[in-house]
Protein backbone atom coordinates (compact mmCIF):
# COMPACT_ATOMS: atom_id res chain seq x y z
CA UNK A 1 0.00 0.00 0.00
CA UNK A 2 1.43 3.32 -1.00
CA UNK A 3 1.61 6.31 1.25
CA UNK A 4 -1.22 8.03 -0.67
CA UNK A 5 -3.49 4.96 -0.42
CA UNK A 6 -2.70 4.70 3.28
CA UNK A 7 -3.71 8.32 3.91
CA UNK A 8 -6.96 7.81 1.93
CA UNK A 9 -7.73 4.71 3.99
CA UNK A 10 -7.16 6.59 7.27
CA UNK A 11 -9.33 9.46 6.00
CA UNK A 12 -12.16 7.03 5.19
CA UNK A 13 -11.88 5.40 8.62
CA UNK A 14 -11.97 8.81 10.34
CA UNK A 15 -14.97 9.91 8.23
CA UNK A 16 -16.78 6.68 9.04
CA UNK A 17 -16.09 7.09 12.76
CA UNK A 18 -17.25 10.70 12.85
CA UNK A 19 -20.34 9.86 10.77
CA UNK A 20 -21.28 7.17 13.30
CA UNK A 21 -20.67 9.59 16.15
CA UNK A 22 -22.88 12.22 14.48
CA UNK A 23 -25.63 9.66 13.95
CA UNK A 24 -25.47 8.65 17.61
CA UNK A 25 -25.71 12.27 18.75
CA UNK A 26 -28.70 12.90 16.46
CA UNK A 27 -30.50 9.86 17.85
CA UNK A 28 -29.81 11.06 21.42
CA UNK A 29 -31.13 14.52 20.56
CA UNK A 30 -34.25 13.05 18.94
CA UNK A 31 -35.04 10.86 21.95
CA UNK A 32 -34.50 13.77 24.37
CA UNK A 33 -36.86 16.01 22.39
CA UNK A 34 -39.64 13.49 21.80
CA UNK A 35 -39.33 11.39 24.96
CA UNK A 36 -38.50 13.84 27.75
CA UNK A 37 -37.34 12.41 31.05
CA UNK A 38 -39.86 12.30 33.86
CA UNK A 39 -38.80 14.45 36.82
CA UNK A 40 -38.24 12.05 39.70
CA UNK A 41 -37.04 14.46 42.35
CA UNK A 42 -39.29 15.62 45.15
CA UNK A 43 -40.95 18.94 44.55
CA UNK A 44 -40.73 19.67 48.28
CA UNK A 45 -38.06 17.74 50.16
CA UNK A 46 -39.00 19.12 53.57
CA UNK A 47 -37.45 17.12 56.39
CA UNK A 48 -37.33 13.86 54.46
CA UNK A 49 -34.18 11.86 53.90
CA UNK A 50 -33.88 11.84 50.10
CA UNK A 51 -34.46 14.20 47.20
CA UNK A 52 -35.62 11.28 45.05
CA UNK A 53 -39.26 10.18 45.14
CA UNK A 54 -39.54 7.03 47.24
CA UNK A 55 -42.15 4.46 46.30
CA UNK A 56 -43.43 1.07 47.35
CA UNK A 57 -44.92 -1.31 44.77
CA UNK A 58 -47.57 -3.89 45.70
CA UNK A 59 -49.07 -6.62 43.51
CA UNK A 60 -52.84 -6.34 43.87
CA UNK A 61 -53.93 -8.82 41.20
CA UNK A 62 -51.96 -11.97 42.00
CA UNK A 63 -50.01 -12.37 38.75
CA UNK A 64 -46.56 -13.67 39.82
CA UNK A 65 -43.67 -11.25 39.30
CA UNK A 66 -45.70 -8.08 38.65
CA UNK A 67 -44.34 -6.14 41.62
CA UNK A 68 -40.80 -6.94 40.48
CA UNK A 69 -41.59 -6.00 36.88
CA UNK A 70 -43.01 -2.59 37.79
CA UNK A 71 -40.25 -2.02 40.36
CA UNK A 72 -37.83 -2.29 37.45
CA UNK A 73 -39.93 0.12 35.34
CA UNK A 74 -40.01 2.73 38.10
CA UNK A 75 -36.30 2.39 38.88
CA UNK A 76 -35.50 2.75 35.19
CA UNK A 77 -37.42 6.06 35.34
CA UNK A 78 -35.35 7.26 38.32
CA UNK A 79 -37.67 6.50 41.24
CA UNK A 80 -36.40 4.93 44.45
CA UNK A 81 -38.49 1.80 45.02
CA UNK A 82 -37.85 0.95 48.66
CA UNK A 83 -40.32 -1.94 49.06
CA UNK A 84 -42.08 -4.31 46.68
CA UNK A 85 -44.25 -7.35 47.21
CA UNK A 86 -47.84 -8.53 47.42
CA UNK A 87 -50.78 -6.39 48.49
CA UNK A 88 -53.15 -7.66 51.19
CA UNK A 89 -55.63 -8.91 48.56
CA UNK A 90 -55.49 -9.88 44.89
CA UNK A 91 -58.83 -8.41 43.81
CA UNK A 92 -57.78 -4.88 42.78
CA UNK A 93 -59.38 -4.17 39.36
CA UNK A 94 -57.50 -0.93 38.52
CA UNK A 95 -53.96 0.16 39.31
CA UNK A 96 -53.85 2.80 42.03
CA UNK A 97 -51.22 5.29 43.17
CA UNK A 98 -51.58 6.29 46.81
CA UNK A 99 -50.11 9.61 47.96
CA UNK A 100 -48.46 8.95 51.35
CA UNK A 101 -46.52 12.17 51.99
CA UNK A 102 -49.17 14.81 51.31
CA UNK A 103 -47.43 16.04 48.18
CA UNK A 104 -49.83 15.15 45.40
CA UNK A 105 -47.40 16.26 42.67
CA UNK A 106 -44.97 13.46 43.61
CA UNK A 107 -47.78 10.89 43.34
CA UNK A 108 -48.73 12.37 39.95
CA UNK A 109 -45.15 11.90 38.71
CA UNK A 110 -45.27 8.23 39.69
CA UNK A 111 -48.68 7.85 38.01
CA UNK A 112 -47.44 9.50 34.80
CA UNK A 113 -44.42 7.21 34.66
CA UNK A 114 -46.73 4.18 34.71
CA UNK A 115 -49.52 5.65 32.58
CA UNK A 116 -52.04 5.75 35.44
CA UNK A 117 -54.70 8.46 35.13
CA UNK A 118 -55.07 11.13 37.82
CA UNK A 119 -58.48 9.80 38.86
CA UNK A 120 -56.69 6.67 40.13
CA UNK A 121 -54.59 8.64 42.64
CA UNK A 122 -55.75 8.34 46.24
CA UNK A 123 -54.58 10.27 49.29
CA UNK A 124 -53.77 8.39 52.50
CA UNK A 125 -51.36 10.61 54.35
CA UNK A 126 -49.76 9.11 57.43
CA UNK A 127 -46.68 10.05 59.46
CA UNK A 128 -45.97 6.30 59.80
CA UNK A 129 -45.03 6.06 56.12
CA UNK A 130 -41.55 7.24 55.17
CA UNK A 131 -42.20 7.26 51.45
CA UNK A 132 -44.01 9.35 48.89
CA UNK A 133 -46.34 6.91 47.18
CA UNK A 134 -47.61 3.36 47.07
CA UNK A 135 -48.39 1.75 43.74
CA UNK A 136 -50.95 -1.06 43.85
CA UNK A 137 -50.86 -2.97 40.58
CA UNK A 138 -54.36 -3.96 39.50
CA UNK A 139 -55.84 -6.32 36.94
CA UNK A 140 -55.39 -3.60 34.28
CA UNK A 141 -51.58 -4.00 34.44
CA UNK A 142 -51.34 -4.76 30.71
CA UNK A 143 -52.49 -1.18 29.95
CA UNK A 144 -49.62 0.36 31.94
CA UNK A 145 -46.27 1.59 30.62
CA UNK A 146 -43.73 -1.21 30.90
Amino acid sequence: MTKKENSHFLLHVALGFFSLLLLLLLVALFTRLFYPRIITERSDAGDLISEVIQVEVRNGCGIPGLATKFTTVLRRNGFDVVVSGNYTTFDIPHTLVVDRSGNLENARRVARALGVSDDRILREISPDFYLDATVIIGADYELLNH
